[in-house]
């Protein structure tokens, strides 16, 4: 019955349960994590540095835009940082808009061209240590084309210190590809997440259904230098925070909207 449950919330919020981000003035539940003005409501964290220095005013907002440069960097020196809403989430929906816009920073990973991501089911970046890379987390992974005329989709699913089940087992890679299109150029795009606690997981893009998978859970690699006390491998993560990436390439977000969904009796 919980399974069922899941399926009829998800199958409704897709189809039906989502027409309402129009603005402040809408009353379907949806309220903005991002108001336009400023990151007030949001905290930062980057490799290399202490939680709540913005090093570089790598987050900062201007014309109602949270926008991540690197212009007051020199060497990128492996400083990936994330821009934290203040409060975790259980069981949502999420709502955002990204693009992708100039040139990779000087000495930021290759792999990471075009490349950002929405962090969710966090740590709290108040638990992670001043050389800790990555936050244990789940990620959507954001991926923009590099008009060469090879697929590369968006909406992807990494897992730094996680791991999730897709298709019935634990995912054997750290990445999962969606089966959305490739996005050229400095498109706007738009994210969805349904997230269902520690069950369902839908990622969308402008609309489509382009990955699921469930139980999300401690576990895996690619995270490096956390505090061994918070990773628990095999705990399931049916909450967290959720976290803007940031890791060289400069991008674009707006219109961040969550609307929290019941949870299921047990």
């Amino acid at each position: 019955m919980k399974r069922l449950f899941y399926i009829i919330l998800a199958a409704a919020l897709v189809f039906g349960g989502c027409a309402g981000i129009k603005g402040k003035s809408d009353n379907a539940g949806w309220k903005p994590l991002f108001d336009g003005k400023d990151i007030n409501d949001w905290f930062v964290k980057i490799h290399h540095h202490e939680v709540g220095e913005n090093y570089g005013n790598t987050f900062r907002v201007e014309d109602g835009i949270i926008k991540i440069r690197y212009d007051q960097y020199g060497d990128f020196n492996d400083q990936f940082g994330h821009l934290y809403y203040k409060t975790p989430f259980s069981y949502y929906h999420l709502k955002f808009e990204y693009r992708f816009v100039g040139d990779l920073h000087k000495g930021a990973p290759s792999y990471t061209l075009r490349n950002s991501g929405v962090m969710f089911h966090s740590q709290d970046p108040r638990t992670m240590l001043k050389e800790q890379d990555w936050p244990i987390s789940v990620e959507m992974q954001l991926l923009g084309g590099l008009s060469d005329g090879e697929p590369r989709p968006t909406g992807n699913m990494c897992s730094p210190g996680t791991n999730v089940v897709y298709k019935g087992k634990i995912a054997s890679s750290h990445c999962l590809n969606s089966t959305s299109k490739t996005y050229d150029g400095d498109q706007w795009v738009k994210g969805e997440l349904i997230v269902l606690g520690d069950s369902l997981i839908k990622h969308i893009i402008n609309g489509d259904t382009v990955l699921e998978y469930s139980k999300p859970q401690i576990g895996g690699g690619t995270a490096n230098g956390y505090d061994p006390k918070i990773k628990i491998d095999g705990k399931l993560l049916s909450s967290g925070f959720i976290a803007l990436q940031s890791e060289g390439q400069p991008v674009d977000f707006k219109n961040i909207w969550i609307k929290e969904l019941p949870k299921p009796r047990r």
